[in-house]
């Protein structure tokens, strides 16, 4: 007598969003993986028959993506391709009753801090003794490590607590031991991402204790760059600038969203900082780490910014020479202390200041890049990719930052490896090398 075999389940988890939906997704699979699922990330092929979206819920545009790629595999179930679609992440937590209403194709929506409930619907059960071993999605060499969740700052313009909620410092043994677990695969680089990290620590130990974090980090065998991303400006601990200067395994980096200059904009947006103490701050940092890389963010558009508040900006900007920086058209979002204001700066306008700003900063980096040329820079490799080795400085975190190249004709590496690489030449955004022997 025959038996029906039993299908497997398979599953395709695709994220959209910022560097923490990724680590959502990792752990997500992690747990799949382990419950027997045979799971990929971020495509889906034939014979996959789940599939599970990460949304974004941030801006606009990212909640356009979100909801457009729900509905792409609200279609596939429809026409019978996948069987099973599940939702979860920022979008999810913040709009899940209109979601169910709108597409009920969707099986079922999750919150950001729902992952025990989505396992246990695909009948799994949530090991926490799994905490670090992740799916990993990036390159082997280098991962994302979330340090804490959610953030107490109250930026008028911003939903993130809304859908991620209030700070919640995870402990250091055990963001330790997931940096461990990340090093024994092969890890040489730890992005430490947070909403706000500069509060890392207050909730649970009644003190910031970043720096301590990072002392007990660089002790990881295996951990040869550590990075932060997501300070903010205010009141912020010089403490954390000494634990630069001392650890040689943290990157002189540092990414600090600044959003804008002009007193007026800081006040309306809630930012608790003036543009002295923007300049005063920035000054302090460069005296203690002269070669430290600042990213920042910009945020344009803004309810009632006016054209001398922009060219504020624009002053800053070209005054400060930040090493990278990225700009934001202001989102008008529900719930947020912003929206009782109205949206009163034409959408084409907000797009006309983020790409004269960009143009800025584009000189900026040519210039700065420029300088690089002739020097020498310890470079970890990521990839090969057009007849080039990829890489990036210590100065560069992957995929926002600039890149390294070097021919793969006259130079081999691998990637995961570290070298040290002359810099021959300079665009705005690139560095092109040769390997020193």
């Amino acid at each position: 007598m025959k038996t029906k075999a039993i299908k497997k389940d398979k599953v395709s988890v695709i994220t959209l969003g910022c560097s923490k939906n990724l680590v959502d997704s990792e752990v997500l699979m992690g747990q799949l993986q382990h419950g027997g699922y045979d799971v990929q990330h971020d495509k889906w092929s034939k014979g996959r028959n789940i599939v599970i979206v990460n949304t974004c819920g941030f801006i606009d545009r990212a909640k356009e993506e979100s909801i457009n790629t729900i509905m792409e595999y609200a279609e596939a179930k429809t026409e019978g391709r996948i069987e099973k679609l599940y939702v979860t992440g920022c979008l999810s937590q913040r709009y899940k009753d209109n979601l169910e209403e709108e597409i009920p194709e969707v099986d079922a929506f999750f919150g950001t801090m729902e992952l025990p409930r989505l396992l246990k619907t695909l009948k799994v059960d949530y090991k926490h003794e799994l905490i670090g071993e992740r799916f990993l999605t990036t390159p082997l060499h280098y991962a994302y490590l979330k340090i804490s969740e959610g953030c107490n700052r109250t930026c008028s313009f911003c939903a993130i607590p809304l859908m991620r909620g209030k700070h919640q410092s995870r402990s250091t043994e055990e963001i330790v031991a997931e940096a461990q677990k990340l090093a024994a695969q092969g890890v040489k680089e730890l992005m430490l991402i947070a909403q706000e990290l500069t509060f890392y620590g207050l909730d649970i130990y009644k003190k910031r204790r970043l720096p301590e974090l990072l002392n007990a980090l660089s002790q990881v065998e295996g951990i040869e760059w550590i990075r932060l991303h997501y300070a903010y400006p205010a009141q912020f601990p010089m403490e954390i600038i000494e634990a630069i200067t001392e650890n040689k395994k943290v990157c002189n980096y540092l990414d600090m969203p600044l959003q804008h200059v002009s007193d007026h904009m800081l006040t309306a947006m809630r930012r608790n900082i003036t543009n002295e103490d923007t300049r005063a701050l920035i000054k302090a940092i460069r005296q203690r780490v002269p070669d430290i890389a600042l990213r920042t963010t910009m945020l344009v558009g803004y309810p009632n910014e006016s054209e001398q508040d922009f060219e504020d900006l624009k002053s800053f900007v070209q005054e400060m020479r930040f090493d990278r920086l990225g700009v934001f058209t202001y989102s008008h979002e529900e719930n947020t202390r912003a929206h009782k204001d109205e949206d009163n700066v034409p959408q084409e306008v907000k797009e006309e200041r983020a790409a004269e700003l960009m143009s800025i900063q584009e000189d900026i980096s040519r210039e700065l890049n420029q300088q690089k040329v002739g020097k020498v820079f310890r470079v970890l490799f990521d990839r090969k990719e057009s007849g080039y080795f990829i890489g990036r400085t210590e100065f560069d975190s992957p995929e926002v930052d600039n890149e390294v190249l070097v021919n793969a004709q006259t130079n081999y590496v691998r990637p995961g490896d570290f070298a040290m690489v002359k810099i021959t030449s300079a665009e705005e955004f690139d560095l092109y090398g040769e390997i020193v022997k």
